[in-house]
């Protein structure tokens, strides 16, 4: 029974994290897609039909670079920093509930890697230890560009990192728990969280930029003041490994958004349909549903990158603390007295 439970968990850990690779791979080519559409040109299009083997070109070409070491005293944290970047974007789907249960050979397997009843706190755990990877490599660097950036990304993550905690918390209160899967189940059919909690949602929705630093708060990188920011130094895959966690980290803080505000992996009629097709295959449209609403909300980031120009810096912290962390607090008190009257 063990060893039945370990390999299942092996295979769920291993597609999550191939799966999150494929997303991060791909969103190179969306990225370049979309601002083609938008800008009304074609894109990536020469690399296979479509453009669709641009992504295994760059990596090819990442891998083929020469490694460049600059003149710093930091060598092993100049090393360390891309690996901490990469290691914590993928760590945080380990809590995420992928869909609800499917039956195989006699056996309900559950669609998540670990199923713990603090995983809120272990997100935020993971989302704080990831800012490391970029402050140690922008400080390795020994170049004040990326220094200047690893102070930005200190900054502005101390700065969201409240606002989008005191927004969770009001979903906490409703569902009385921190394990993403009972806030999943708890949204069953139509009961989505953005219904009930708007404004938490659009803090979340905002924090998210900020913790990825998308535009308009990619001051971090801010190619046109820091010439690349936190990875000027760095080349071959160690850079890869920086943009690839920018975009792993997108595809799972859109998962998050829509595991807690757009129900995971519930539709309307989901009930019908396990019913009557079946509950196996009412899950698996659930799973294809979640994935949609995961696209929507990366496109919806790339979307926002190429109409939207960069903040200030004193505007993005203006933003942060004066306007977004006095929203939430309101949020989090208008829900509890909400749910006291209710009871």
């Amino acid at each position: 029974m063990e060893e039945a439970i370990i390999i299942e968990k092996s295979v769920i850990i291993v597609a999550v994290f191939a799966i999150t690779m494929l997303f991060a791979m791909y969103c190179t080519l969306a990225e370049r897609k979309i601002a083609a559409w938008i800008q009304d040109r074609r894109g990536p299009n020469r690399a296979g039909p479509g453009g669709m083997l641009q992504p295994l070109a760059d990596g090819l070409k990442l891998f083929a670079k020469e490694e460049f070491m600059p003149n710093t005293p930091n060598t092993f944290l100049f090393v360390l920093g891309p690996f901490i970047s990469m290691t914590m974007a993928l760590m945080t789907s380990a809590v995420i509930p992928w869909g609800d249960t499917l039956e195989i050979a006699g056996r309900k397997v559950i669609l998540q890697a670990a199923d713990i009843n603090v995983a809120m706190l272990y997100v935020f755990a993971v989302l704080s230890v990831s800012v490391y990877g970029i402050m140690i490599g922008g400080w390795a660097s020994n170049n004040k560009y990326s220094l200047i950036s690893a102070m930005r990304v200190a900054s502005q993550m101390i700065s969201y990192e409240i606002a989008m905690g005191l927004s969770i918390v009001a979903v906490l209160m409703m569902h009385s728990s921190m394990s993403l899967r009972e806030i999943a189940a708890g949204q069953h059919e139509m009961h989505w969280n953005i219904f009930y909690q708007p404004l938490g949602f659009f803090i979340f929705l905002i924090c998210s930029f900020a913790e990825t630093n998308r535009t308009p708060f990619d001051l971090a990188e801010c190619e046109q003041e820091l010439i690349g920011g936190y990875h000027t130094e760095y080349s071959s895959m160690r850079m890869g490994f920086f943009l690839f966690a920018e975009y792993a980290a997108m595809f799972i803080s859109s998962t998050l958004l829509a595991v807690l505000y757009l129900g995971a992996y519930n539709y309307p009629g989901m009930t019908w349909a396990a019913e009557n097709w079946g509950e196996n295959t009412a899950n698996i449209i659930g799973i294809a549903v979640l994935f949609i609403k995961i696209c929507f909300f990366i496109f919806l980031y790339m979307w926002v990158r190429w109409t939207i120009p960069r903040f200030r810096y004193d505007q993005l912290m203006n933003l942060g603390w004066k306007t977004l962390i006095p929203l939430a607090i309101l949020n989090i008190v208008v829900t509890a007295v909400v749910l006291l009257l209710n009871r």
